[in-house]
């Protein structure tokens, strides 16, 4: 689990869905690329976010080895022996996320001022990720829960959301991906958001990073990598290319940027994930698989970003992209919990106990949504946002 340029509005996982009123268009001596107003609502977003956080829980729970196998009782190779080797794809859908993560934040980010962005993200991010640290910490904690528990200093400073770069022990297995986006933030921030969004600084922005970012893979510098990003860089640089093109389809500059960034992101994938053929490991994915879900992701955002499917326009979208960060961030834990109770408590068959467990996270992620954020985002929101003397 997420605005005026002069009118731009946006609701995405903030409001009850993902909004657009695009500004008045750039001067330009070609009357035909400018960018046309018009609003639209980008609901489609919101399923396409709750896709690619089913496709990694399938992968957290069918397409690896590790804790879960606590959970199942034996390898989830064993509990789903024509399926394991297609869920082991489904890690790619963090690269998706941060696909859309670069559409969204580039969207929400621009014409606002600083403060606004700042408690936008802090309070779309915070209240549920501190419910879930508190949850998964207290579960674990349980006797009945034979899974290692963080100490309490080590869970206090999990809410912080800085544990990563200070080498403790993670209470939520995915946040890890919390810590690139808010790396994500930081860099857009500081050279889209303070200085005020135009074309022309985000086509340099996406430039300038994507050169930066393959300098820091050529150094090998630790600080480089860890500000820079290199292996996650192209696809929130995609995600801002392919928003370029939902405010001007025919910017050639923003169609080179999502180029670049598939070709060099698609590399990035198949480098970290493909192996040769070995019976040593869990399953084996084929350099064709992991290029092909990763276009995919580019065409799905793509074709959201051009319109061609602004007829998903169903109101259920709107609650899909509501449930989709909680339910990221409790379903791997918790799932081993809930695994372990249907599975081999109530002895319910691997394919029954699968989609049980989908739905008892959602449901979790409802009651998250409904009773946390509804109620602590928008004070947030407005804590963070109120001008100070």
């Amino acid at each position: 689990m997420t605005n005026t340029p002069q009118d731009t509005r946006v609701s995405s996982s903030e409001g009850p869905a993902i909004r657009a009123v695009l500004p008045a268009p750039e001067t330009s001596s070609r009357p035909s690329s400018r960018a046309k107003p018009r609003e639209s609502r980008l609901r489609a977003l919101d399923g396409l976010r709750l896709i690619a956080a089913l496709m990694v829980a399938a992968y957290h729970y069918g397409g690896r080895d590790g804790e879960v196998t606590q959970a199942w009782g034996s390898s989830p190779r064993h509990q789903f022996p024509s399926l394991h080797s297609y869920f082991a794809y489904g890690c790619l859908g963090v690269q998706i996320f941060f696909v859309i993560s670069g559409f969204v934040i580039c969207m929400s980010g621009w014409g606002r001022p600083l403060r606004s962005f700042f408690a936008s993200r802090a309070s779309r991010l915070l209240p549920a990720y501190w419910a879930a640290v508190i949850i998964v910490t207290a579960v674990f904690a349980l006797p009945v829960v034979a899974y290692k528990t963080v100490g309490p200093s080590d869970a206090l400073l999990n809410l912080t959301m800085l544990q990563q770069p200070l080498g403790v022990d993670r209470v939520l297995g995915v946040c890890w991906t919390l810590w690139a986006e808010v790396r994500f933030y930081a860099l857009f921030a500081l050279f889209i958001v303070l200085p005020g969004a135009n074309r022309q600084r985000v086509i340099l922005f996406c430039a300038g990073w994507t050169l930066a970012a393959a300098i820091a893979q050529t150094a090998n510098e630790p600080l480089l990598n860890t500000v820079l990003m290199p292996e996650y860089a192209p696809f929130f640089i995609g995600g801002v290319g392919l928003y370029l093109l939902h405010r001007n389809r025919r910017d050639t500059y923003a169609w080179g940027i999502v180029g670049v960034s598939w070709l060099i992101g698609q590399h990035y994938a198949v480098d970290r994930l493909w192996h040769a053929p070995n019976p040593a490991f869990f399953s084996y994915r084929t350099s064709f698989g992991i290029i092909l879900v990763v276009t995919l992701g580019y065409l799905a955002v793509g074709a959201i970003a051009l319109g061609y499917l602004n007829w998903a326009n169903w109101r259920w979208l709107t609650v899909a992209g509501a449930l989709t960060y909680p339910f990221y961030l409790v379903h791997e834990h918790l799932g081993w919990v809930v695994i372990k109770a249907y599975h081999r408590t109530l002895h319910i068959p691997s394919y029954g106990t699968l989609p049980l467990t989908v739905a008892t996270m959602l449901l979790l992620a409802w009651l998250l949504n409904r009773y946390v954020e509804n109620w602590l985002t928008p004070k947030l929101r407005a804590a963070l946002a109120k001008p100070r003397p």
